[in-house]
């Protein structure tokens, strides 16, 4: 199998399956031996050369054909045998390993989604002004699904090497139960993200005739077979693979250990697993067999011949696949924000806010919320104006100067997105519940200078699977702060294996004698006019707390 193994600070774990999906994990499947992993890849699958070996995936995965063919009832208990066997402290181990190499894989595959939408209103622009895609678009649309086939073929072989442990007892020990209970939770999360890909990204691809026409073609140059977007909707709609799926959702809500997503005695990897769960889109679609079955009929997947004549169903197909599409994401509301759309708030915002000042936000009817620690959900700089920067002197800095058409049009918020660190709009940003605007008031023109400049140059920069504050090439909202305001320590955590810095650790630092101030203070759509230190502090983690006091 193509790959170089390597085992990138995961140790014992193998990869060999280059898939882009973060750090480290190997699981052997297949009675021929057939080595799967993921390992960090430098680039995103949609701009990359594209490993040509995954074509097990082409079976349409969650067949009756290719669990045979993978041999996988029995692999599935020789995967826990060699990969869960030792002392309780070792399988305990190797878990632990498993779902932080899995986060990387839903993080990958949540921007995965984002790049595929962008790419998609690309193309279909140029399909409603009738130009004629160039080799260029081609080579991307076909790059993209030969990723989002190898990712797919990933996120099914996690599920399939613990789907087994579904007809196992419940073990009587309360650690072993506990592991039992986070593979099964690992094998559904993923057999939903398989589902919310498709809801959320597949299905838009399919239900442009154009687009749907040329993704069943094949190309041998991405080993595309013929019919692979008919094959994955035929998968997407079977009603075993939905059997399946609501097994083990009975079988959570069954035997789920008791107290396993409690903040404070809850174990951390099961806490994970259930977010995904719970915030999956699909999860009650797939709960019932249905409204699947409705959802799949729109668009037209339980047919693989005539679909392109069904023209009627087009824009309600849409409709609703993007709405679905928002809620995978996490980026689609249940309403808009509070502060949104509020001429003084902005204006007050605007007025107030400095060249280098952060930007706290919270938007609670985002799912993407639910799985940040802490109050706070997001975090960003702000980089003023072009008369601020030629004050502190920087407009013609040579990392100013290919950004000045972005400032100039009042792009000055750089955020990092799971779509990469970008700039933005005041205006755009302000879409949230709650706002907080810190200042460092003790910052010479040198320092603030420093910060600006830092922040943009992370601008372009991809988003960090691994959410590793060491790392530099990959940026998350939070490490961008850490990157920015390089004179200060901040605290940070160690979460599932990895050092990390949540929003909430710096909101922590304008509490209690810290470096910054709150300037300004929104809570629930309102501004909070005096006090605004100690109504921080009532709203930052009680743990995040303790944690910078050391």
């Amino acid at each position: 199998m193509p790959g170089a193994a390597r085992t990138d600070g995961v140790t014992g774990i193998m990869s060999g399956w280059s898939i882009g999906a973060g750090c480290g994990l190997g699981l052997k499947l297949g009675a021929a031996g057939l080595l799967l992993g993921l390992h960090c890849a430098s680039g995103f699958a949609l701009e990359r050369d594209i490993d040509l070996a995954y074509r097990l995936s082409a079976e349409a995965p969650g067949t009756a054909f290719e669990r045979e063919r993978l041999g996988i009832r029995e692999e599935c208990g020789r995967h826990r045998a060699e990969f869960h066997g030792g002392a309780p402290d070792e399988q305990q181990r190797a878990q632990t390993r498993e779902v932080l190499a899995y986060q990387g894989l839903v993080e990958e595959a949540l921007t995965m989604r984002a790049r595929s939408i962008r790419l998609l209103d690309e193309l279909r622009e140029k399909i409603a002004h009738r130009q004629a895609l160039s080799g260029r678009d081609l080579q991307r649309l076909n790059q993209g699904a030969a990723a989002m086939l190898e990712q797919r073929a990933a996120l099914y072989r996690i599920s399939l090497v613990h789907e087994c442990w579904l007809d196992e007892p419940v073990p009587d020990d309360p650690q072993a139960a506990r592991r039992q209970a986070t593979g099964i939770a690992m094998s559904l999360s993923a057999a939903l993200v398989l589902y919310d890909n498709y809801l959320a990204v597949i299905s838009l691809y399919r239900s442009d005739p154009a687009l749907r026409q040329h993704l069943n073609r094949a190309d041998s140059a991405f080993a595309l077979r013929g019919g692979e977007l008919n094959r994955i909707a035929a998968s997407f709609a079977s009603p075993e693979n939905r059997a399946r799926v609501r097994r083990a959702l009975v079988w959570l809500e069954e035997h789920a250990p008791a107290g396993a997503l409690e903040e404070d005695t809850g174990d951390e990897a099961f806490r994970y697993l259930g977010q995904l769960i719970d915030q999956s889109p699909s999860r009650n679609i797939v709960r019932h067999a249905r409204p699947l079955e409705f959802v799949g009929n729109m668009f037209g997947m339980f047919s693989t011949l005539g679909a392109d004549s069904v023209v009627g169903l087009k824009k309600e197909g849409v409709h609703v696949s993007s709405l679905l599409f928002g809620n995978a994401v996490g980026l689609v509301e249940s309403r808009r924000g509070k502060l949104d759309a509020r001429p003084s708030v902005l204006a007050k915002v605007a007025v107030t806010a400095q060249a280098g000042d952060i930007l706290l936000e919270k938007t609670p009817f985002r799912l993407t919320d639910a799985f940040i620690p802490g109050h706070w959900g997001h975090v960003a700089v702000w980089i003023g104006s072009e008369s601020e920067l030629r004050e502190l002197g920087i407009w013609d800095h040579p990392v100013v100067r290919p950004l000045q058409a972005r400032i100039r049009s009042g792009r000055g918020v750089v955020e990092a997105l799971r779509s990469g660190v970008e700039m933005n709009t005041l205006a755009h940003f302000l879409n949230v519940d709650d706002l907080a605007l810190l200042r460092q008031d003790e910052l010479s023109s040198a320092q603030r200078a420093e910060i600006v400049l830092q922040a943009l140059r992370q601008v372009g920069k991809g988003y960090d699977f691994n959410f590793d504050v060491e790392s530099t090439d990959r940026i998350v909202c939070s490490e961008l702060v850490y990157h920015s305001y390089l004179h200060l320590d901040w605290p940070t955590e160690r979460r599932l294996g990895r050092v990390t810095i949540s929003p909430d650790n710096v909101a922590v630092r304008a509490v209690g004698g810290g470096p910054l101030s709150v300037a300004l203070l929104y809570r629930d759509g309102e501004e909070v006019e005096s006090a605004r230190g100690d109504a921080m502090a009532r709203l930052v983690q009680a743990q995040v707390i303790r944690l910078a006091g050391r």
